[in-house]
């Protein structure tokens, strides 16, 4: 074990700074970027996973800490193998995107490339915060606000995995090629996957604050939401569904809530 969370969280950094070097050497040789998302989800678990055994905390924590991250983990890391490398030809449009407006530039693909897998390292580092923080929790037993997180963390995980099957079962009928999915979940929200995937992490936040400076896993559920609402996640994925679906999408976005579930409104 060790003693000082500063260590751990040095280990933890460069454990997701090494991995994210490989995936960008692996990015430089395929020219595709995709893979990036896929080590994202499996780093924050590994790192879980590692806090949980080097952890100076109370046995019962480091379980709760390495069986939630390590269940999160390999759900949604083999989601996205399935989803984005074997059920997607080429490369994501995010990162096609993105290589083509720096080719325009005349500035260097791997360069900024290397510059945004280092960024999601330091992503890794923060989302796995509250893992840490529990990890170092010294209390003798779990504690009601871990019993409450929890169960909302299950809650948000299973919506999260019914929001991706509507989804996927929507799209395997090529009577809906062409048109979006308000099957389910979907007719109450845009993005139900994103919100039960921050449901999910608010959960986090609530395990870590029974732990000593447990407030700072808050910074994890506010990182996503903010990330989900300005950069990588709601803004990209909307325009490129208006691109492919236009007419049939801005009705969509026109009835159906951008985030939190609701009732539909009708024009």
């Amino acid at each position: 074990m060790i003693e000082s969370p500063w260590i751990a969280l040095a280990i933890g950094a460069g454990i997701a700074a090494a991995a994210m070097t490989v995936l960008w050497l692996v990015q430089v040789r395929t020219r595709n970027a995709t893979q990036v998302d896929i080590g994202w989800a499996y780093e924050i678990g590994i790192l879980g996973v590692v806090y949980a055994i080097v952890g100076d905390g109370a046995a019962c924590h480091r379980i709760l800490v390495g069986v939630l991250a390590g269940l999160w983990s390999l759900r949604l890391g083999t989601y996205l193998v399935v989803d984005r490398m074997l059920g997607h030809e080429g490369e994501d449009g995010r990162y096609l995107d993105m290589r083509r407006r720096w080719t325009e530039r005349g500035i260097s693909v791997n360069f900024w490339f290397f510059v945004f897998f280092q960024g999601q390292a330091l992503l890794v580092v923060c989302f796995a915060v509250p893992m840490l923080l529990d990890a170092y929790n010294p209390h003798g037993s779990i504690q009601p606000l871990e019993i409450a997180g929890t169960m909302l963390w299950v809650v948000g995980l299973t919506l999260n995995v019914l929001s991706d099957r509507q989804l996927r079962r929507w799209r395997a009928n090529p009577a809906n090629r062409g048109t979006t999915c308000r099957a389910g979940l979907w007719r109450y929200s845009r993005h139900p996957n994103y919100f039960f995937e921050w449901t999910l992490w608010v959960g986090w936040g609530l395990i870590a604050t029974a732990a000593p400076w447990g407030w700072l896993g808050w910074m994890t559920p506010a990182l996503l939401l903010g990330l989900l609402f300005t950069i990588t996640g709601i803004p990209p994925t909307e325009e490129q569904a208006l691109r492919s679906r236009g007419e049939d999408y801005r009705r969509y976005q026109q009835e159906t809530s951008i985030f939190v579930p609701w009732f539909p409104r009708r024009n």
